[in-house]
């Protein structure tokens, strides 16, 4: 899908293969993009939509972002650098120094033919060269674009421990990673994988409200771009689910049992991961059977 403006200079595209999204956001010393899909093939689209947009002789990318280390967000890494040299890419220092291992992970499931190796696409992530970002911040970072400043913050650990979102106040956006999520295809709810804190998730939106005001345009890392509401939702359902896991837990529930046990505010089906690393992270004092 090609770049759709949302705000002033501030452009986004809803890509099919995972129902990600790409932003764009113009300055006067150029453009910045936020995440670069999942493979250097698909990154073409991007380069060949920027074109598209005709935005006149010298208008260049001279900035990359990556909102967390899976690799639907960073193997594109590769291709807007072949494109448009050597830009600075742009992590949290924990998201970087995980890119490798995330996506020789995946490369590997790929790679599986009892796996990953039935996707159409999978040759294209298994060939394309990982790229690690090479400009990192701990807490928050502020990326100057001329006559406008994008402001990169770690709210804390979530989707997974080097989540980013990135403001744009002169126009009020947010883009929140995968911290939050739209897509039909996984029904609104947010990616709880292998490597997830969702009892610290609530908090980090806390800190992502705090970046909000009524009128905010929120883009999730995957699905339609929200509003704050949609993002308060959230928020809350994750809330929920934390605190769901810390009572069964109290209540001496073993792990296994623990998704028959409660209802809950997402589909069933994609919350195992979650209520795994939510168990494996409450302290001790918080567990009152062994969890196996």
């Amino acid at each position: 899908m090609p770049f759709t403006e949302i705000a002033d200079r501030v452009w986004v595209a809803r890509h099919a293969w995972f129902d990600v999204n790409v932003t764009l956001v113009r300055g006067g010393r150029g453009l910045l993009v936020v995440d670069t899909l999942a493979s250097a093939a698909a990154a073409r689209e991007i380069v060949t939509d920027i074109a598209a947009l005709g935005l006149g002789a010298g208008v260049e990318v001279v900035e990359v972002v990556n909102t967390h280390e899976h690799f639907d967000h960073v193997l594109g890494n590769a291709t807007l650098r072949s494109a448009y040299g050597e830009v600075p890419i742009r992590a949290h220092e924990t998201a970087a120094a995980n890119v490798v291992a995330a996506a020789e992970r995946v490369k590997r499931r790929y790679a599986d033919p009892d796996d990953g190796a039935d996707d159409p696409r999978a040759a294209e992530v298994i060939d394309t060269d990982v790229v690690v970002p090479d400009h990192t911040f701990s807490s928050a970072v502020v990326v100057d674009l001329g006559d406008r400043q994008v402001e990169l913050v770690h709210p804390g650990r979530g989707h997974t421990a080097g989540d980013l979102v990135a403001r744009i106040p002169d126009v009020d956006v947010v883009l929140a990673g995968d911290l939050v999520e739209e897509s039909a295809d996984r029904e609104a709810t947010p990616g709880f994988g292998p490597d997830c804190f969702p009892l610290e998730w609530p908090l980090s939106l806390d800190v992502v409200l705090g970046l909000t005001t009524a009128a905010t345009v929120v883009v999730p890392g995957h699905g339609a771009v929200v509003d704050r509401e949609f993002l308060e939702d959230q928020r809350n359902a994750i809330g929920v689910m934390a605190e769901t896991i810390r009572d069964l837990a109290g209540r001496g529930v073993p792990v296994g049992d623990a998704l028959a046990q409660a209802e809950w505010p997402f589909p069933v089906r994609y919350l195992e991961d979650a209520v795994h690393r939510a168990y494996e992270q409450l302290p001790r004092a918080q567990k009152r059977l062994p969890l196996i």
